[in-house]
């Protein structure tokens, strides 16, 4: 008789790989939609991972590499896990556990899914599959009903929030006479930051994102438009009607703080008068409004003595952000332009020099200047995170420009060197330096030598800029590694704190030698504003036309933009002059620079024959 033939696995597999770790996700699940939580749902879609993974799993980091299984999954999974050992032991069973429980569990959902109905007698009835039970019934009264109530949801964004900030900031600047109907990246995050609690250029901890990361739902939602290079974000029509929304309900707001202020201070007074029978309130009150929530603690700490604000009553600054003592470095920044180009072999005797004196120096894009110095926060690797946070920078009050006498005479001929002078003065730095570097005087130079010493001498008498002349390039590297080591040893006790540069000239005083803190201007904002080509206003473009005329300087420029800001505005002036002599005579009493003297009739008819005469000037 033919011996029969077994089919099938000689070793059974296992149906439930890891049993206990399916339990505990079950559990979870369960115990989460009791709650009402969402997070059954990734409960379940974990669940689902697990079923469909043969092999067993040691741990609940070994779990990482299934679909759905997060962080957050496998570290419960390890806390249970150490319990589970604490309880049963090292050698407790972790993949022998029997899956009766949970067949059971599953069997009887099913038993209630297909358990015979029975009628009045005890009679079985006929039981219809699920599929045409719903379509015989057709959806219930109430889901119905829900579906016809449930409507698209408006999005409004949460109060403080990057979203709201950057609605809010838009709409106020289109409303604006001085708009441009745009806004830079940079301009619109330090104009926003008022408004919001989270950074608009560092992440929380443990978080990659900050509040700029909510343009990009703006801009999907089609409330924001983002155009050019460097991007400009403005508002389309929708955006307008929401920011309109959130503006009117932030005004509601004010109006309604102010009025419980003024009712508080009003039963004050009225207090104090029925006491003394004189009035409490002799001054009016001044409200400080912070650059960032959570900083209210500098409010206190940090105003009155650190600077003016032009003679218009104190300007209390509450800082983005403060370096404490011992929390920065001091460390030099070199233009990498003086590290590359031209001759290669003097370009690196420079940054040899300094690498002989122990300098600790950065190569990076300055925008203007050769050199200067920046206080660098020390940061240090967070766990979990591939590398450490990007450091926050503050400018020190220092800027040099170099020059060699032979770069110094091409400079003077192409313009560059008034053009030079005029951004230093604008950059917002009160300390410039000219580093003058001699060099082989007997070779061919376009200018003659005394008048390239004259052109030094004024630049420091005329110009108020410090200058420092070197023999060589060893002397100043020398000079720098002083400048590092002094600057290092002024900085080293003091708290410094943030602000724009905006802020910058409205606080007055940076730095003084007997002050336990000082304001300085972020590197980001210091080299936005030094840009060469950034986008320029109608009324930089018509100082920078009136630079290009022979004898007027940065400060007569300013003067003449004092009285006359656009081009238009002197156009109609001229206009209104009664004959050609007034024209020449209209800016004749334009006071000019420290001492106030008159622009003078020269240049007041010079200037006037460029814009007044209709053909080619002879």
């Amino acid at each position: 008789m033919p011996r029969s033939v077994m089919f099938g696995r000689k070793k059974p597999v296992l149906v439930c790989p890891n049993p206990l770790f399916l339990k505990w996700l079950t559990e979870w699940r369960d115990a989460a939609a009791e709650k009402g939580k969402q997070t059954q749902f990734v409960y379940q879609k974990a669940i689902r991972s697990l079923k469909k993974y043969p092999l067993p799993l040691r741990n609940g980091k070994e779990a990482k590499i299934l679909q759905n299984f997060g962080d957050g999954i496998c570290k419960m999974l390890d806390e249970k896990l150490e319990k589970h050992y604490a309880q049963h032991g090292t050698e407790g069973p972790l993949h022998s556990l029997e899956c009766s429980k949970l067949d059971e569990m599953s069997t009887t959902k099913k038993r209630r899914k297909h358990t015979p109905l029975k009628d009045c007698s005890g009679d079985s009835l006929p039981v219809l599959p699920q599929e045409k039970v719903s379509k015989n019934l057709g959806p219930s009264p109430l889901k119905r009903k829900k579906k016809e109530d449930k409507k698209p949801r408006n999005y409004i964004p949460q109060k403080r929030s990057g979203a709201y900030a950057i609605l809010l900031t838009l709409y106020r600047d289109s409303k604006s006479l001085s708009s441009r109907g745009y806004m830079l990246k940079l301009d619109l995050q330090c104009a926003a930051q008022p408004l919001c609690d989270k950074s608009f250029s560092l992440p929380d901890a443990n978080s990659k994102y900050t509040a700029w990361s909510s343009v990009t739902t703006l801009i999907q939602k089609d409330f924001i438009i983002k155009t050019h290079s460097p991007a400009r974000y403005s508002l389309t029509a929708k955006g307008l009607e929401l920011a309109q929304k959130l503006e009117e309900d932030e005004q509601a707001l004010v109006a309604a703080g102010v009025l419980m202020k003024s009712m508080d201070l009003g039963d004050m007074a009225t207090k104090d008068q029925q006491l003394s029978g004189t009035s409490l309130l002799n001054e009016t009150e001044s409200f400080r409004i912070p650059l960032c929530r959570g900083n209210e603690a500098f409010q206190d700490q940090y105003h009155g003595p650190l600077g003016s604000n032009g003679g218009q009553g104190p300007y209390d600054h509450i800082p983005e952000f403060v370096l404490e003592p011992g929390q920065f470095n001091i460390v030099l920044c070199v233009d990498f332009i003086e590290t590359t180009g031209g001759s290669s072999h003097r370009k690196q005797e420079l940054v040899t020099e300094l690498k002989k004196n122990g300098v600790d120096f950065d190569i990076r894009k300055l925008h203007i200047g050769d050199f200067l110095w920046i206080a660098q926060e020390q940061t240090q690797v967070v766990p979990g995170q591939p590398r450490a946070p990007q450091a926050r920078e503050l400018v020190l009050d220092h800027v040099v420009e170099r020059k060699r006498i032979d770069d110094l005479s091409s400079s003077i001929i192409d313009g560059r060197f008034r053009e030079q002078k005029f951004r230093l003065k604008r950059c917002g730095l009160r300390s410039p330096i000219y580093l003058v570097e001699d060099h082989d005087t007997s070779q061919h130079l376009s200018i003659p030598e005394a008048t390239l010493q004259q052109a030094i001498v004024n630049t420091q008498v005329v110009d108020g800029f410090f200058i420092k002349r070197t023999k060589n390039v060893r002397e100043s590297a020398a000079y720098l590694t002083l400048m590092t080591h002094n600057l290092q040893s002024l900085y080293v006790n003091k708290t410094l704190l943030s602000c724009t540069k905006e802020e910058a000239t409205r606080c007055g005083q940076a730095f003084m030698p007997t002050a336990n803190s000082c304001i300085l201007m972020t590197f980001g904002e210091f080299s936005e504003g030094a840009v060469k080509n950034k986008a320029q206003t109608v009324r930089e473009v018509f100082a920078r036309q009136l630079m290009q005329i022979s004898g007027i300087s940065g400060e007569k420029a300013v003067a003449i933009l004092n009285s006359y800001s656009t081009l238009t505005s002197l156009l109609e002036a001229y206009d209104q002059c009664s004959s050609v002599q007034d024209q020449e005579k209209l800016l004749f009493s334009i006071k000019c620079g420290k001492l106030q003297r008159n622009l003078g009739p020269v240049l007041s008819k010079t200037i006037s024959q460029l814009y007044c005469t209709a053909g080619a000037l002879s």
